[in-house]
C-alpha cells in the first residue's frame, strides 16, 4: 500500500503549472493545496477569464479560467474558482464545481459532475459521471456512470486500510487517488479513500474500495440467474 504521489503519477513535470506539485510527496495534498491556489490565482487577482469557444449557452458564477482550444457546449456551468486548461470539451450539461483544476486535453462528458478535483492533462470522464475530491492522473478515463464517492455515511474522516490498520487520509470529503492510465469503467463505484495505482483497469459494475496495486484487472465475479417469463405486451 502507498500513499507517495510518485507511485499513482509519473507526468507531474507536464501540468499546466510548471513545477505545481514540488514539494508534494502524498496523494492528498493536491487536493489540499488545489483550493488555497485557485484563490490566489483566481480569486483575489477576481479573474474571469473565457479563451475558449462557448456553443450555446454557458453559465459561469464566480471566478474562472478557460485556456484556448477549449470548446464549452450548451448548458455548462462552471462555478468557481475553477480552472479548465486548453483543449479541453466540456460536454452539455457538465457541471464543474469549486476547486477543479483540469488540465490539458481533458474531457468532461455530457451530465457529469466535477467537484474539487485535480484532472491531469488528457483525463476523461465520461457521461453522467460523477467525481468528487479526487486526483485523476494522465489519461486516467471514468466511464459513464462512474461514481467517486467521496464522503463516507457517518461522515467521518475518509481512511485507507494498511498493514497496521486504517489510516486517517485528514479530510471527511476524500474521493479516489486513480493513476496514471488507469480506467474506471462504466457504472463503477469507487469508495471514498480509494486509491488505485497506474495502468489499472476497474471494470464496469465493480465496486471497489481501499488500495488497488499498479497494473491489474479487478472485476466483480457474479452469477446471473435465469427464470422463464409469462408472455406480456406492455401497455403503451
Amino acid at each position: 500500500m502507498s500513499t507517495q504521489l510518485a507511485y499513482y503519477f509519473a507526468h507531474l513535470d507536464d501540468f499546466p503549472f510548471p513545477g505545481w506539485f514540488d514539494g508534494l510527496t502524498r496523494t492528498w495534498e493536491p487536493l489540499e493545496k488545489a483550493s488555497a491556489f485557485l484563490d490566489t490565482l483566481l480569486v483575489k487577482p477576481d479573474v474571469r477569464a473565457m479563451h475558449g469557444e462557448a456553443k450555446g449557452e454557458v453559465h459561469f458564477h464566480g471566478n474562472y479560467y478557460v485556456g484556448a482550444g477549449t470548446v464549452l457546449y450548451d448548458d455548462v456551468t462552471v462555478i468557481g474558482p475553477a480552472y479548465i486548461g486548453e483543449n479541453c470539451e466540456i460536454m452539455p450539461g457538465a457541471l464543474i464545481r469549486p476547486g477543479t483544476i483540469l488540465g490539458n486535453n481533458c474531457g468532461v462528458g455530457h451530465g457529469s459532475e466535477v467537484k474539487h478535483c485535480v484532472v491531469m492533462n488528457g483525463a476523461k470522464i465520461a457521461s453522467l459521471a460523477f467525481a468528487g475530491d479526487s486526483v485523476l492522473g494522465r489519461s486516467a478515463r471514468l466511464g459513464s456512470g462512474v461514481i467517486t464517492a467521496n464522503r463516507k455515511f457517518d461522515q467521518s474522516n475518509a481512511t485507507l486500510r494498511t498493514d497496521g490498520g486504517k489510516m486517517d487520509l485528514g479530510a471527511s470529503f476524500f474521493g479516489c487517488i486513480l493513476g496514471d492510465y488507469s480506467r474506471l469503467g462504466a457504472n463503477a463505484v469507487a469508495q471514498p479513500g480509494t486509491h488505485i495505482g497506474p495502468y489499472t483497469w476497474v471494470f464496469p459494475l465493480t465496486n471497489v474500495r481501499g488500495f488497488i496495486p499498479r497494473q491489474k484487472r479487478v472485476w466483480s465475479e457474479e452469477k446471473i440467474a435465469m427464470a422463464e417469463n409469462e408472455i406480456v405486451e406492455l401497455k403503451p
